[in-house]
């Protein structure tokens, strides 16, 4: 499918420290030409690393950042072995959907040598669904709070005890309203808040796509959030690889971030790989290969995670999928609401390299 996209990149480049010799792979992007980089004597010094998923969300980012340097990572998906960089030394690569190919991918390249991503800021950027009570189709959401769904107990609903309104409870615990012992460390992650702030501060004024037949959708919830047309927001994100529908699930998603997060976390998105990609992020941070701080996770409304009233659970699903416009323009508004982040940080380097800088003052 193609994408559309408005945004330019911009020019300039720096880097390197020499750790040995590296031959990669390169192409100019614009032109198609292909053939062996130059030998490089030096990791990429990396100021912006954006990871999407699966080539909808990828090809609006490869348009806004104009790369012109792809590098082959030993390690990566078959379908995305490239990581595309520009001459602002911001890359983007593509991990392939799902926790599994998603933590294989950013492992190849956090561990392959090939980039110096100490000083790197990371924005994770892929379209999910969306509760009707926090956004809507197109709607953009950075999140705080990233929510592992799939690390649980689970009783088959046909055979629920009495009482229960869910399934799922948390491991070696005896009920749904037991906080878990959190044994596989990757449960939940929080992200820097100062990172978290200025990025929501500096995409409130991004103009969203929308489209007629979205609106026409979202006409049928009650909610006004859901009825409103696509916003920046804040709110926290779920993860697992099952693709769910339905209300009572997503009730369960409301209370399992509500609980996982002690009342803190407001659930709104649910998808595939963030916790996977947060787990391996937070390791590269322990070995001082990155920087955990540096790391904001953006997600944006594809479909809604339940019906609207008088809707089946398994409709919802069959309707998202006519809604053409409704992948396009979620992929397309990543970029509208994450690039002024990016861009910020590209701009005012000498301020971002050593961490967040403070916010300015009004």
């Amino acid at each position: 499918m193609t994408k559309r996209s408005r945004w330019r990149g911009t020019r300039g480049w720096r880097g390197g420290v020499a750790i040995g010799l590296m031959a990669l792979l390169a192409s100019r992007a614009g032109a198609g030409e292909s053939g062996l980089a130059p030998t490089r004597a030096a990791p990429l010094h990396v100021k912006v690393l954006v990871i999407n998923l699966f080539s909808l969300e990828a090809a609006p980012w490869i348009a806004a950042l104009r790369p012109t340097l792809d590098i082959a990572v030993p390690g990566l998906s078959s379908d995305y072995p490239l990581v595309k960089c520009n001459a602002d030394a911001v890359c983007q690569m593509t991990t392939g959907m799902g926790h599994a190919n998603a933590a294989a991918s950013v492992m190849a390249v956090l561990t392959s040598g090939l980039f110096d991503l100490r000083q790197t800021y990371v924005l994770i950027a892929g379209i999910a669904g969306i509760d009707p009570a926090r956004g809507t189709l197109g709607s953009v959401a950075w999140a705080r709070y990233i929510v592992d769904a799939g690390i649980a107990h689970e009783i088959d609903a046909r055979e629920l005890p009495r009482g229960w309104s869910d399934g799922y409870f948390g491991v070696m615990t005896d009920g749904p309203n037991q906080m878990p012992k959190f044994a596989y460390r990757t449960e939940v992650f929080r992200l820097d808040d100062a990172l978290l702030q200025r990025a929501l501060a500096l995409s409130r004024s991004a103009r969203l796509e929308d489209a007629d037949d979205l609106r026409a959708y979202r006409s049928h919830y009650p909610e006004p959030a859901a009825k409103h047309a696509p916003t920046v927001i804040q709110c926290d994100t779920l993860s697992g690889d099952t693709w769910w529908s339905g209300r009572l699930l997503g009730e369960h998603a409301r209370h399992w971030t509500s609980l996982l997060t002690k009342g803190k976390g407001v659930y709104c998105t649910t998808q595939q790989e963030d916790n996977a990609v947060l787990n391996v992020l937070t390791r590269g941070s322990e070995s001082k290969l990155i920087d955990l701080q540096r790391v904001a996770d953006l997600r944006s409304g594809a479909d809604f995670d339940r019906p609207y009233p008088g809707q089946q659970a398994l409709a919802t699903l069959m309707d998202q999928r006519r809604l053409t416009d409704s992948g396009t323009i979620a992929a397309d508004n990543l970029v509208r609401a994450g690039m002024p982040l990016v861009a910020t940080i590209v701009a005012h380097w000498n301020e971002w390299q050593h961490g967040v800088p403070p916010a300015p003052r009004p």
